[in-house]
């Protein structure tokens, strides 16, 4: 048997034991990755390390460290006092407002992972405080992030862009990117109505909701802090929850939000690195206060990103994806070759960087693209499409920062929510961007 069969079996049987058991699927896919990789690929331990993906780990825990510590000094509370204000209560508006900000962060060129790491840990705080449903929020985050990720100065749309040129296609970027900009806003519109998005319309915050929320953190008794709401209350009658008045160390956060923001953006310094490093910083100023942020990282989310991700790592050093798209491109239909390209794109990218998928994809769908029997423009954006709109699995960096910063939930249940719904955008979403972008051009 082949090692890429046998490599295939293998993440099968991940997939089923993940699911029948409760045991960490990154724990079993390090298991997959040490045996499928020395036994059938041929590698060396020190070779399968290489996939270990550190830069993602260290950012899952800088993140999170970072936001644990501004959401125990009530930093987390004060943004989203900010952006109810900005609304004028209309809560209903917030998952659009998230939605809004990370597009235009990646349209304007920052790498789609940094643009979440900095709002989503905002948004899910919001939609811990407010009752909005934590997938709507993750989600809508996620996909205005990729709804921006191909404007012509993006990442993504330069990478694509010059993959066009390079292989002399006939390309129009602005097509490719108004495709994804809007593929993601009805995919937005959908998941708004879908998961709670209709009971929040007309919904606001006003003085009753306030004085509800003040009766709460005042019933938690002397010297108890009211978790989410960033709120500490004593037995003494002259103290004011903390949501009265910015302090020095919520200022001092801010500026390192800010901070972050500016040299991830601007100066596309490492996220992981960064935040990790303000996170420290902060906490030197009150170190006794902030010694248990420590332990607020996602440590199974860590486990469960680092061992899939490295087991795909495998996977691709045995063949497997190559194999399996060089398969499908012998068919000889090209509408039927581009619809399997759009699905292969989809379910690699789940796991492993879409920026790469593209790449193999598109150069993959070069051969019958110049034949001029199907339009070229609308397979790249098919392709575009389908490769990025999965960064809402919880094995991408995008949807792994959305798991990890989820706030007052099940942990395990909201990864397998998010599991459904990404299986739901790889089974669906290409099939959709074939039917709208690839078709039309066939016919």
């Amino acid at each position: 048997m082949s090692a890429e069969i046998i490599s295939i079996l293998a993440l099968v049987a991940i997939f089923a034991i993940a699911t029948v058991l409760p045991i960490n699927m990154g724990a079993l896919a390090f298991v997959a990755a040490f045996l499928v990789g020395t036994l059938a690929v041929g590698m060396t331990t020190t070779d399968i390390l290489d996939g270990f993906p550190a830069g993602l780990v260290l950012t899952l825990i800088g993140v999170t460290y970072l936001f644990a510590i501004a959401q125990n000094n009530g930093t987390v509370d004060l943004l989203v006092r900010g952006a109810v204000k900005l609304v004028a209560g209309r809560v209903a508006l917030i998952p659009w407002i998230m939605f809004a900000v990370t597009a235009v962060l990646t349209a304007i060129g920052a790498l789609s992972p940094a643009a979440v790491a900095i709002v989503a840990p905002i948004a899910l705080g919001f939609a811990a405080k407010y009752k909005i449903n934590p997938l709507l929020m993750g989600m809508m985050v996620v996909h205005g992030a990729q709804g921006g990720g191909f404007s012509p100065i993006s990442v993504y749309g330069v990478t694509v862009n010059e993959l066009v040129d390079e292989n002399g296609l006939p390309g129009s970027p602005l097509t490719v990117f108004l495709a994804s900009l809007g593929f993601n806003i009805a995919i937005a519109v959908v998941l708004f109505m879908v998961f709670g998005g209709r009971q929040l319309m007309g919904r606001r915050v006003g003085e009753e909701e306030v004085a509800a929320e003040r009766e709460l953190a005042s019933t938690g008794g002397a010297g108890t802090v009211v978790k989410g709401h960033g709120v500490r209350t004593t037995g003494d009658a002259d103290d004011e929850p903390s949501t009265g008045r910015i302090t020095a160390e919520q200022v001092l956060t801010l500026v390192g939000l800010v901070t972050l923001a500016v040299l991830a953006l601007a100066f596309d310094l490492d996220i992981g690195f960064v935040s990790i490093t303000i996170a420290t910083v902060l906490a030197l100023f009150s170190a006794a206060r902030h010694k248990g942020a420590v332990m607020q990282i996602s440590w199974s989310t860590v486990l469960l990103i680092a061992g899939v991700l490295t087991f795909v790592y495998v996977l691709q050093e045995a063949g497997t994806i190559t194999y399996v798209g060089e398969s499908v491109t012998k068919l000889g239909s090209p509408l039927l070759v581009a619809l399997l390209l759009a699905y292969i794109g989809a379910v690699v990218s789940a796991f492993a960087s879409s920026t790469a998928i593209l790449g193999v994809a598109i150069s993959l769908a070069v051969p019958f693209l110049l034949s001029g029997d199907i339009g070229a423009v609308g397979v790249v954006a098919a392709l575009a499409v389908a490769a990025t709109i999965v960064d809402v699995s919880p094995f991408s960096t995008n949807g792994a920062l959305v798991l990890a910063n989820a706030q007052d939930i099940d942990r395990d249940r909201f990864y397998k929510q998010m599991l459904g719904y990404s299986g739901a955008v790889v089974v669906i979403g290409p099939l959709v961007a074939w039917l709208v972008f690839v078709v039309p051009g066939w016919l």
